[in-house]
């Protein structure tokens, strides 16, 4: 097994796959902000306990406001262009449910490369609660899992998930900065190996290990 040193310029574009990709860049600032304003809407219907009348009048508004959204929708599968601050282009789903620019539900997460591959930051709420006060543990899995994907990807190895291990090393709390890290640890083939943990307070919740298969490219010309 070795380590991959292939270019992050050979990054493949979605585009050769057939899939439409938006511009991260392009992304009207009122969409964003959209985003954020529901992403707090989904907190607070969480935990409400507003009374039976501002709890219709809620529903009723939202019912208005999604017809209005709805009357023009992206084409499933569309991707977005990111621009990360050391120069690095890289790409993903728009609507990812864990890193995705329009979706709502997606935590704050902005992973920045490193010398050693991937890093970034998020704070959870209750929204992503398993057991009181605590993360819950299939979205620490979906964190590292997103973290290892993005490790290979911006190594210019971007591919799918074949199998991926999670150790729950203590508890993950909510409304606490995580501290998320991933790097590419080898390479067999179309295997690329990679490992990341979570870290909240300097210590290790949670560590991810994760084969991912690249994706075969279209033959030149194809």
């Amino acid at each position: 097994m070795t380590v991959n040193t292939q270019p992050v310029s050979a990054l493949p574009d979605p585009r050769e796959f057939g899939l439409p990709v938006v511009d991260g860049a392009s992304i009207p600032p009122e969409l964003r902000s959209l985003v954020a304003r529901v992403h707090d809407l989904i907190d607070a219907v969480a935990n409400t306990e507003a009374d039976a009348e501002a709890l219709a009048e809620a529903a009723a508004a939202v019912e208005t406001l999604t017809d209005r959204l709805n009357v023009a929708r992206r084409e499933v599968g569309t991707m977005v262009e990111r621009d990360l601050r050391d120069g690095t282009t890289e790409y993903g789903t728009i609507t990812n449910i864990v890193a995705g620019d329009t979706n709502p539900a997606a935590p704050p997460l902005s992973l920045e490369r490193t010398a050693e591959g991937l890093r970034g930051e998020v704070t959870l709420n209750t929204v992503y609660q398993g057991p009181p006060g605590l993360v819950h543990g299939g979205w620490v899995a979906a964190l590292l899992d997103q973290a290892l994907g993005s490790a290979a990807a911006v190594a210019g190895m971007p591919g799918l998930t074949a199998r991926l291990e999670t150790d729950y090393r203590r508890p993950t709390p909510l409304f606490t900065p995580l501290e998320i890290t991933s790097r590419v640890t080898g390479v067999e083939r179309r295997k690329v190996f990679v490992s990341g943990e979570i870290r909240a307070g300097g210590e290790v919740t949670a560590e991810g290990t994760a084969i991912m298969v690249q994706f075969k490219l279209p033959e030149p010309g194809a």
